[in-house]
């Protein structure tokens, strides 16, 4: 019997968590740690040996209404996998001493529970093959980062979480619809099946094909998050804390992308060809939208998730560009954004937390106070705004460049983000760290980050510049996946135009 590692990579933190339930302490935080470098062993067996069907997992669940557990890990999911468990110990050796001073359900280790639950359900969903089984799992992620974002934070974080729960729970209801109306697509054929592949042959057409990718498309746009239906996340990222914040948009939101592609172009490739234009849109809007909220954001928290609504946009782009380097581009894009993005909150968590403010007025000349934190902070900024020699420039400049092969002047519009990134991410570290040390600065930003705190950014930084110059081993990986998709939607990647030919 072939070992069962998908289902062992996801079930291993869950396990690990409600272990934790039973264990306090310093004992309970230094098992949560030692769980997720396990899964990280697990995460990275996937990623180099996912690339054969070996690894699928399927097995009948409820026979009679032809739901499967099935799982399998092609490239965008070995990506994913790869992304979740690298964050998630990253994380947790961050927030080593959250609610320590605290007892019962707000202590340190409920902290690394919730986060290994939400690890578990996570990888869960990235890996699911059965679109009823994603679904449980898509909602069931709500519950751990609910509680993650109450529970820790600032003062209004029970108004913010509760924020971002009627947003998500809106986007599974609408989601759900259109899970039933699939299932009942495969029943008239006699054959009831919840199997994604199952659907996907189906070819659904005409209305009903239209209104169910609205349903999968409207939860996943919630969930990236895109304008307008953004505003959960700048106020969930106000008041969480760093390690929260990292959790939800380094693995979380990237469900949203996620499910554009497997779902919303696997399921309905002519409908999301027909929509393609109207999306493309409301991608750029959500990339000028997030960078000029950026750049007006007092709030250091804040302004790094409007940055995250830009990028996501950049995402979307990629994806409804319908060319093999954009959905490559977008595929490593969430990576990237995960990794540059965890760096910028953690590295501004951790200088909040000497300041006691969140407030960009509230900072000044901390590079004199702070050298390698200031350092830091500025290499994470510019991997946000893609400077070459760092992994999202790869990633965005293939965006732009299998966009512009079909939508030039849409991309044309979009390069203006990369421009402001520049302007969002430089004024941002010229008003903290540049300039004089203000009398606060030089009183409560006068210690440098201590060794764990240097460990738990030096892999995101490692990373970012490896795959920087070094993309070819991730991009071989994604690559088949893009091919499939553009395969399945019936596009080819337009000819390459060459001026003066006959």
């Amino acid at each position: 019997m072939t070992f069962p590692l998908l289902t062992a990579v996801a079930l291993v933190p869950i396990l690990g968590a409600l272990l934790l339930t039973f264990i306090k302490g310093s004992s309970g935080r230094l098992l949560g740690f030692v769980v997720s470098l396990a899964t990280l062993a697990l995460g990275i067996a996937v990623y180099v040996m996912g690339g054969t069907n070996d690894l699928a997992e399927k097995v009948s669940w409820i026979p009679s209404i032809g739901a499967w557990y099935a799982l399998s890990a092609d490239g965008m999911a070995r990506t994913m996998v790869l992304l979740t468990v690298i964050l998630v110990p990253v994380v947790l050796l961050a927030e080593w001493n959250i609610g320590s001073e605290l007892e019962g359900r707000w202590s340190t280790s409920t902290f690394f529970a919730l986060a290994l639950l939400l690890e578990g359900l996570a990888l869960f969903v990235f890996l699911a093959d059965d679109t009823l089984l994603f679904y449980l799992f898509f909602e069931a992620t709500l519950l751990p980062m609910y509680f993650l974002i109450g529970g820790w934070g600032g003062p209004k974080r029970g108004a913010a979480a509760l924020k971002f729960l009627l947003y998500s729970l809106a986007g599974g209801l609408v989601m759900l619809f259109s899970v039933i109306g699939v299932y009942v697509q495969t029943a008239a054929t006699g054959t009831p099946s919840f199997l994604i592949a199952d659907i996907a042959a189906l070819n659904i057409s005409g209305d009903v094909a239209t209104w169910l990718w609205l349903g999968f498309f409207v939860a996943f746009a919630i969930k990236a998050p895109m304008v307008p239906v953004h505003t959960w996340l700048p106020d969930t990222a106000e008041q969480s804390s760093p390690g929260s914040s990292t959790l939800l948009v380094g693995i979380l939101d990237k469900i949203g992308t996620f499910g554009m592609i497997k779902f919303c172009l696997g399921m309905f490739p002519e409908v999301s060809k027909w929509a393609a234009p109207t999306v493309i849109i409301f991608a750029l809007i959500s990339i000028l939208y997030g960078a000029l909220m950026a750049i007006g954001s007092k709030h250091l928290m804040r302004l790094i998730a409007f940055t995250s609504i830009s990028h996501f946009g950049f995402m979307v782009l990629g994806i409804f560009a319908f060319t093999t380097q954009s959905i490559t581009g977008s595929i490593f894009y969430m990576i990237n954004h995960g990794f540059s993005t965890a760096a910028l909150f953690l590295v501004m968590g951790f200088l909040i937390k000497r300041r006691g403010s969140a407030d960009i007025n509230a900072f000044g000349g901390a590079q004199k106070t702070v050298p390698v934190a200031a350092g830091l902070f500025l290499v994470a900024g510019l991997s946000a705004l893609a400077l070459p020699g760092m992994s999202s420039f790869v990633s965005e400049f293939m965006v732009m460049a299998g966009a512009w092969q079909r939508h030039p002047w849409q991309t044309a519009v979009s390069t203006l983000g990369t421009v402001l990134a520049a302007l969002y991410i430089l004024l941002a570290y010229q008003r903290t760290m540049t300039g004089p040390v203000t009398d606060q600065v030089a009183e409560h930003v006068s210690v440098d980050l201590s060794t764990r705190e240097k460990a738990v950014l030096a892999p995101l930084i490692a990373l970012i510049l490896f795959f920087g110059f070094f993309p070819k081993p991730m991009l071989q990986v994604i690559e088949p996946t893009s091919k499939a998709t553009m395969s399945h939607i019936g596009m080819t990647d337009p000819a390459p135009v060459v001026k003066g030919a006959k």
